[in-house]
Order: structure tokens, then C-alpha cells, then sequence
């Protein structure tokens, strides 16, 4: 795909929705962090109906890990891997108290040494909070990305390399969002809704869907 073409999918993008944000709910960086630890293997609509409730009773460091594991698991009981996610969310607001201040930290390698913080997470928190230009791989991102031609990888990092080198600059802050709101909504996985898609013509994808 060439650069002409690229920088119309995101000119499109761009239009239909200048200033796209993560749909998980939160109003400050630590609920963002837990949300998106949480989010894994689950769905933001899941994850957002736990911390509605999570969050009006712990939403710092200190009181979710004085909540301990087992009351945090009865919240998030209803998001897959809630034991593991609920192990790793008080780990980590420990490590957050005694390495951080109780802040989140604005450094990959800081992010990721937290327990249950990979790359796409740290990624996010990144981006979202504090507008570094990176871009998060989810699965709707690797999808999407390979789809439609904008990538051409096998895993989620070569994914995100290859992205970062072929989307103009002046995209990549929101890129993250607009892919993932394109493969939530639009270009699905099981059956992509090519009719109603506002790249169709520039995507690469050979088996575009018909009305």
C-alpha cells in the first residue's frame, strides 16, 4: 500500500471522528492503567460495568490494595481471568505505592515491569494519558491492520513496528483509537461490514463483503 493511500485512510479517519478516545471509562491515569489490565481477553463494556462499581469505592493504589484480592475479585468476578487480573491489580498497586509515589509512571520499561503489564498496555497508558506517539496492538488492530493492507506481519510487534513506519506522524497519536474503533464496529472478524465502510475503496482486503 502506498503513502498516498495511507495518508487518505487516516484523512478519512480523521474526518468522520477528529478526536477519538478509548471507550473504557475511567478520569485518571490509574483508573485507565486498571481498566486496561482488566480489559484483557474481555470486553470494555464488561470491564466498564465492574469498575462503575470499583471505582466509587477504590480508585487509588492505596485503597484498592486495602481492598485486597479477595474483595476486588467479587468486582471484576464477571470479567474473564478475574482471579489472575485480580492477583495482578493488587501487585501492582503495591509496587505503585512503594516504587512510584502512588503515581503511574510515563516510561515503558517502568510500566512493564508492573505485574500483568505487557507491551499493548503499557502502550495504551502511554498514548491515552500522557500522548507519547505509540501505538497499541490489540487483536482488532492486528486484524485490521493485516486486512487492509497497512501491515503485512505475523505477530502484534511486527505489527506495531511496520504502523509506525508507514502512518505520517501527524496520525499516529490517535491511530491506535481509530483502528480499533474500525475493527469494533466495521471491519469485524467474522464478517467485515464492507458496504457501510468508509475506506472500502482503498482497502487491500480480497474478500470484501457484499449488501
Amino acid at each position: 500500500m502506498n503513502s498516498k493511500i495511507i495518508r487518505e485512510i487516516f484523512l478519512r479517519f480523521k474526518k468522520a471522528n477528529p478526536h477519538p478516545t478509548t471507550e473504557l471509562m475511567h478520569s485518571n491515569c490509574f483508573e485507565l492503567l486498571i481498566a486496561v489490565m482488566l480489559s484483557a481477553n474481555a470486553t470494555d463494556k464488561s470491564v466498564n460495568k465492574a469498575i462503575t462499581q470499583l471505582f466509587p469505592v477504590a480508585n487509588t493504589p492505596e485503597k484498592i490494595y486495602q481492598l485486597g484480592e479477595p474483595a476486588l475479585q467479587k468486582f471484576i468476578r464477571n470479567i474473564g481471568l478475574y482471579r489472575t487480573k485480580a492477583k495482578n491489580v493488587i501487585q501492582t498497586c503495591k509496587l505503585l505505592i512503594e516504587k512510584f509515589h502512588s503515581n503511574v509512571p510515563n516510561d515503558r520499561e517502568a510500566l512493564e515491569s508492573l505485574p500483568g503489564v505487557g507491551r499493548k498496555t503499557a502502550n495504551v497508558v502511554l498514548n491515552t494519558c500522557f500522548g507519547e506517539p505509540v501505538i497499541a496492538v490489540d487483536t482488532h488492530i492486528f486484524r485490521v491492520a493485516n486486512r487492509i493492507g497497512l501491515a503485512h506481519a505475523k505477530t502484534r510487534l511486527e505489527t506495531e513496528k511496520q504502523l509506525m513506519q508507514v502512518i505520517p506522524p501527524e496520525f499516529i497519536p490517535n491511530a491506535h483509537h481509530w483502528l480499533v474503533l474500525h475493527g469494533r464496529y466495521v471491519c469485524t472478524a467474522r464478517k467485515p461490514r464492507c458496504p457501510e465502510c468508509l475506506i472500502n475503496d482503498l482497502c487491500e482486503y480480497p474478500f470484501k463483503t457484499k449488501a
